[in-house]
C-alpha cells in the first residue's frame, strides 16, 4: 500500500533532521584544539553559513505562496 504524503514527509523529514543533528555533533568535535587549529574568524564563517542555510530552509516553509499585493 502506498504511503500518504504525510507519512512520506514524516519518514523523510525525520531521517534528514536526525542526519543534520548528527552532522552538527560531528562538526562540534572539530572544536578540539588538541587535534585542530582554527581561529575565531573560521568559526564565525562556519556558523554564519549554517545560519544562512537554516534561515533559507525555514523560509521555504513560511513563505507565502502568492505574490505580494499592494494595498492601502
Amino acid at each position: 500500500m502506498a504511503k500518504t504524503k504525510r507519512e512520506r514527509f514524516v519518514d523523510i523529514a525525520s531521517k534528514r533532521t536526525n542526519r543534520i543533528i548528527n552532522d552538527l555533533h560531528l562538526l562540534g568535535n572539530c572544536s578540539n584544539k588538541n587535534n585542530y587549529e582554527y581561529n575565531e574568524e573560521d568559526v564565525k564563517k562556519m556558523f554564519s553559513a549554517i545560519e544562512e542555510a537554516l534561515k533559507e530552509a525555514k523560509g521555504r516553509y513560511t513563505k507565502s505562496k502568492g505574490r505580494n499585493k499592494f494595498t492601502f
